[in-house]
């Protein structure tokens, strides 16, 4: 229970919860464990709220391309009714993972060695002839 309140960033709030299983209706689940919710009754607007609850580390790049079409009104059935085909030259989906461990950190970079590599163009900066304090002559 108090891994609920703390620990929002794993999994949806207790208010989120309960929100969702007062007002919504289970749609679906993806292939990550994600699961997809639908108002049960129109808003003012005409149109049903709808909302994912992620299995695991709260991260929106982990919803697959037919889901998020669904919960931003580009298609109007769920993939459970009508799945995109996929095409063949489209990957398999990879999380974001900027912000992690596994980032990608380039040579040189502050968050990796720290490091550069020389480079013939290095920048020397400029250097006076005379002593700016001093008065011209």
């Amino acid at each position: 229970m108090l891994r609920k309140i703390f620990l929002w960033w794993n999994d949806a709030t207790i208010g989120a919860l309960f929100d969702i299983g007062r007002r919504g209706q289970f749609i679906g689940d993806d292939d990550y464990g994600n699961r997809y919710f639908e108002d049960r009754e129109a808003s003012l607007e005409g149109r049903k709220r709808r909302w994912v609850t992620y299995r695991g580390y709260t991260d929106a790049s982990r919803v697959p391309p037919d889901w998020h079409g669904w919960l931003h009104y580009t298609f109007d059935d769920p993939p459970t009714y009508a799945p995109l085909k996929a095409k063949a030259w489209e990957k398999p989906h990879s999380p974001n993972l900027t912000g992690t461990l596994w980032a990608y950190r380039p040579q040189g970079s502050l968050a990796g060695t720290g490091k550069r590599a020389a480079s013939a163009s290095d920048y020397e900066a400029w250097q006076p002839e005379t002593d700016p304090g001093t008065p011209p002559q």
